[in-house]
């Protein structure tokens, strides 16, 4: 099978730089940032910041399509990819580089499959050392097999098969968290309106909250041992670790602050994060981490520079209380759950595993 070079049978290029101070996070139409890059794909969860509606004519040069396949050019996640599922028009933003088929030359599902393949191989060729970057010119250099047009679509049919049981075990997943967050609203109801009357105590009665300590990220590194822990969940692996006990952490720094991850093993967690300490009621944590989920923790943040959420509204935290043996119960039924969840993931992993083999077998 013939090799051609990327940009040969498609489109590739950057975005625009465009003025920060022209930026709104209400409506017009959306630019779309390496931040907006997740899961593989663009979707309106990601939207934050618009352009007024005249820029997309006066930047047309620059409109993203349905279907489009978009790279991070530059930055720690240099190589992700996503393909473009909107059905809206949105503009390219500098740092993000764009790959579209050229008519007659390729089938774009065809290249996303490639293009998402060879995201190390874009890592290992960007440059920088404190700033690794590529450009679109030597995006475009990356050789791609090239069989024919209905060969393409017959590989793509595959490819979208065995995707799918992927996204049928990922499905299944968001599933039993759901059922998690039914039993927990159905055996004590909304923890905010608390029409059920329970008992309410404050969260420095509960728990201590401390916040964790700075970890230069000089110093993660994938070989380690110990997962490190930042605003957002997981940030990379150091060779110690924090705590050494199951405990709950709640992101302080940044858009996701407030939100809700819990540990079971050794740990370091960083400054951007505060975790819990000392719980008054160390058998119950499977439920306060359910119901601090649901407490929107989020609505507590300053907005007035960067957003964080500082110790004392959660130490001031209305929890309720319910007896002892219904959240007993809970924690057994969590834990059902959970051993099911464990199960679906070994699914998961062996779909992930079938669904790379196939795609080696393309692309080698």
């Amino acid at each position: 099978m013939r090799r051609v070079e990327l940009g040969q049978i498609a489109e590739v290029f950057g975005g625009y730089a465009f003025k920060s101070k022209d930026f709104n996070e209400n409506s017009g139409v959306p630019v779309i940032k390496i931040s907006n890059i997740q899961g593989g794909e663009v979707s309106e969860r990601t939207l934050k910041e618009y352009l007024p509606d005249s820029y997309l004519y006066d930047y047309e040069n620059y409109q993203i399509r349905r279907g489009d396949i978009l790279v991070a050019l530059s930055g720690a996640t240099t190589g992700k990819t996503g393909v473009y599922n909107l059905d809206r028009k949105s503009l390219l933003n500098q740092r993000v580089g764009l790959v579209r088929a050229k008519d007659g030359k390729s089938e774009q599902k065809y290249l996303s499959y490639y293009v998402s393949k060879i995201t190390d191989d874009i890592l290992n060729k960007a440059q920088g050392v404190a700033q690794p970057n590529i450009s679109t010119k030597e995006l475009a250099k990356f050789e791609i097999p090239l069989p024919t047009l209905s060969e393409q679509k017959a590989i793509v049919a595959k490819l979208d098969h065995a995707q799918r049981f992927i996204d049928i075990d990922r499905e299944m997943l968001a599933k039993y968290d759901e059922l998690i967050q039914s039993v927990f609203l159905e055996m004590f109801g909304d923890p905010v309106r608390n029409k059920k009357g329970w008992e309410v105590k404050k969260g420095k009665t509960l728990f201590n909250f401390k916040s964790g300590k700075y970890l230069k990220k000089e110093l993660l590194d994938e070989s380690f041992e110990y997962p490190v822990y930042g605003g957002n969940g997981v940030r990379g692996y150091y060779d110690d670790f924090l705590v050494d006990y199951p405990t709950l952490i709640i992101g302080r720094v940044g858009a996701k602050c407030g939100v809700i991850h819990s540990i079971k093993e050794e740990s370091w967690i960083t400054d951007n994060a505060i975790f819990l300490e000392d719980f008054a009621y160390p058998n119950k944590i499977n439920f306060y981490y359910i119901l601090l989920k649901l407490l929107n923790i989020n609505q507590y943040a300053d907005y007035s520079g960067q957003p964080k959420i500082t110790q004392k509204p959660l130490k001031n935290l209305d929890i309720i209380h319910p007896k002892e043996d219904l959240v007993l119960q809970f924690e057994k039924v969590y834990a059902q759950i959970v051993s099911e969840k464990k199960k679906l993931d070994g699914s998961l992993k062996k779909s992930e595993e079938l669904f790379s083999s196939l795609v080696q077998g393309v692309f080698g």
